[in-house]
């Protein structure tokens, strides 16, 4: 065993708890400084694109939810952990598409039908993301129908195959776990 999940399984079932409440906590927490940082970082002025945005973006998903399969599978607690995961994750990837239509919206003004500020962008992500599509804000240019196009292939097929990579890590770290420490029975 391991030594923090040998210091994780010798502690009381209300110690327990706070483990995972502070787990959970600091995940929020990490949402939050990422949405923040949508907000308060000066995109504009830096002199990227929205596509680089986008695929450097989404290559840094996929190092995170990699790193985040393996915590889990390695996690004395994975269901909070694979919680944590999404808690982070989601935000993460609303703030690359965001940033994204927003870059577009600065560089290309007609791209969108209204001009594109950081709530416009993150509005219409979400929009886009829970496939409500309102449909006061719509892609008029080549390359932000595209964008709009990827984030529902993604939103669509990679959140799937998340949900599905998270439950089955869940699933092999619950093995794990009862495997180290076999029910003794009645």
């Amino acid at each position: 065993m391991a030594r923090s999940e040998q210091w994780y399984a010798e502690l009381s079932p209300a110690k327990r708890r706070r483990v995972k409440a502070r787990m959970v906590t600091r995940a929020a927490l990490v949402g939050v400084l990422v949405v923040v940082g949508y907000y308060v970082l000066p995109m504009d002025s830096l002199g990227i694109s929205g596509t680089f945005v986008l695929v450097a973006g989404l290559l840094l998903i996929a190092g995170v939810m990699a790193w985040q399969v393996r915590a889990i599978i390695n996690s004395p607690s994975p269901r909070i952990q694979a919680l944590q995961a999404a808690v982070v994750g989601i935000p993460l990837l609303l703030c690359i598409f965001a940033a994204s239509y927003y870059l577009v919206g600065v560089t290309q003004v007609d791209s969108f039908t209204q001009p594109m500020n950081k709530v416009g962008a993150m509005y219409f992500t979400v929009t886009v993301f829970s496939t409500v599509g309102f449909g006061d804000i719509t892609a008029k240019s080549d390359l932000a129908r595209t964008l709009v196009t990827l984030q529902m292939i993604f939103s669509l097929v990679v959140l799937g195959l998340l949900v599905k990579l998270f439950s089955t890590a869940v699933s092999v770290g619950l093995k794990r776990q009862s495997a180290k420490h076999p029910d003794p029975g009645p």
